[in-house]
């Protein structure tokens, strides 16, 4: 069975530690802006372009027939997913929508100031 599992919340809320437990090839639009050292960079100008480079590796996954893949990604709005969904269809794969919230007092490593944190949780979308 072929499974890709979206994570979802806000920075800090554990989608990184929750996609290593699931095993599977993992990838986050984050991974776009940390280097060969492991550091991190963030750059909002280039933001469209570490998503689709998130989109393009979880294809080539697909393509691959990779049995589990984990996409770990904020998605605070429903037609973030839409590709991956479109995706999945395409090669047969299950999707699981989860949310992770931080209910465990997780740490912002990315340093996302307070008030872009508050502006995606207001605007966090759930469709059932």
């Amino acid at each position: 069975m072929k499974e890709l599992f979206l994570l979802r919340g806000l920075p800090g809320s554990g989608k990184s530690t929750v996609a290593k437990s699931l095993g599977g090839t993992h990838h986050e639009a984050d991974h776009f802006f940390t280097n060969k050292k492991g550091e991190y960079k963030f750059e909002a100008v280039k933001l469209l372009q570490a998503h689709k480079y998130c989109q393009s590796s979880c294809k080539e996954d697909m393509e691959n027939g990779e049995e589990r893949i984990v996409i770990s990604n904020t998605f605070t709005q429903e037609w973030e997913m839409e590709t991956y969904y479109t995706l999945a269809k395409k090669y047969g794969y299950i999707v699981y929508a989860l949310i992770v919230e931080n209910r465990h007092n997780g740490v912002n490593q990315h340093g996302v100031p307070a008030e872009k944190l508050k502006q995606m949780e207001d605007r966090f979308e759930i469709q059932l």
